[in-house]
């Protein structure tokens, strides 16, 4: 690994040089390899659903082994963060058969597939850190007991994962989105001096997803599917854990978790509890703004970028008080 040919712990260098290596080889094995990928159906029933047929999807089969392959080259690679690595491949690798498969994969076993991987990251973050909790915004720290910690934490991973999933619908838009909840954390783990490792991680990522987003941005030539969405979600939850402030995932990802998370909300009540809100409300949120308020995408992106950057920055300052 190119760090320690540097040196033990990872130089100034290596670091540089490993945030060039993730956005080149994103941007150039996505133009390479995005006419391999399967072409997407288009989806019937969302706004402008059908204006994404035969375009290449499952993008995240290209941009996260190019992550992967980033952290073992140029960052220190410790057991806990090369658990999560192959967790995240392995929840890449569902998401794109799901992707490539004719027939789509029903919801139950997506849905059981996401929970196995979470109760796996739990598992892994609980035998690495403790189950102390800390509400950054208010200085408090509180201890759960494990079993407590490992059942709250599992509902947010895999919230996350599907959240993530659910917001990917417009061109550019999750993957924004999932730069500015992660840069946060970033940010966040500066000022809290905690992450670790995980912190370069952090930026590892952030420059694949740009990377991706090269070809993604309005009018698109190719999507992530749910080989980059639901991976995105995962790493979120993952980013945020290592905090220390699993709490902070509200508000660092409200944006995400209010446009994929309602229409999650909405279907479970229906279905199991056969309860009807939001009868007037086009979900995801992004249907609603570009169907009932005549928002086009590039505004859809650019209201809920600002939106959640507001609440970022809040977040940045209220921790650096």
């Amino acid at each position: 690994m190119l760090y320690r040919f540097i040196g033990e712990e990872q130089s100034p260098l290596a670091a540089f040089l490993g945030i060039l290596f993730a956005f080149a080889l994103t941007v150039a094995a996505t133009s390479k390899l995005q006419r391999f990928l399967p072409k997407d159906a288009g989806r019937e029933y969302a706004h402008d659903g059908k204006l994404s047929a035969g375009k290449p999807r499952g993008a995240g089969v290209i941009f996260v082994p190019v992550f992967a392959a980033a952290a073992l080259l140029f960052s220190p690679i410790r057991a806990e963060n090369l658990i999560y690595l192959i967790l995240m491949v392995l929840c890449m690798l569902t998401g794109f058969l799901d992707d490539a498969s004719k027939v789509p994969w029903g919801e139950y076993k997506k849905g059981f597939l996401d929970l196995c991987v979470a109760v796996l990251v739990v598992e892994t973050f609980l035998k690495y850190n403790s189950s102390e909790v800390r509400l950054a915004l208010f200085d408090v720290q509180v201890t759960l007991p494990p079993v407590l910690f490992a059942a709250l934490a599992v509902i947010l991973v895999w919230g996350s994962v599907n959240v993530t999933n659910c917001a990917d619908g417009v061109d550019g838009l999750s993957g924004t989105l999932t730069i500015i909840s992660i840069m946060t954390i970033y940010m966040v783990d500066r000022l809290l001096g905690v992450g670790g490792g995980f912190s370069y991680l952090i930026l590892l990522f952030a420059v694949c997803i740009l990377g991706y987003l090269w070809y993604n941005a309005a009018p698109s030539r190719l999507m992530m599917g749910d080989a980059g969405s639901r991976t995105m979600g995962l790493f979120i939850s993952i980013a945020v854990l290592k905090t220390g402030c699993p709490l902070l995932y509200l508000p660092v990802a409200l944006v995400l978790i209010l446009d994929g998370g309602l229409g999650l909300v909405k279907v479970f009540l229906l279905r199991f509890l056969k309860i009807r809100i939001l009868k007037n409300v086009r979900t995801p949120l992004h249907d609603h703004v570009r169907k009932v308020w005549n928002w086009s995408n590039t505004q859809t992106v650019f209201r809920f970028a600002i939106i959640q950057i507001i609440l970022s920055v809040a977040v940045v300052y209220g921790i650096s008080l």
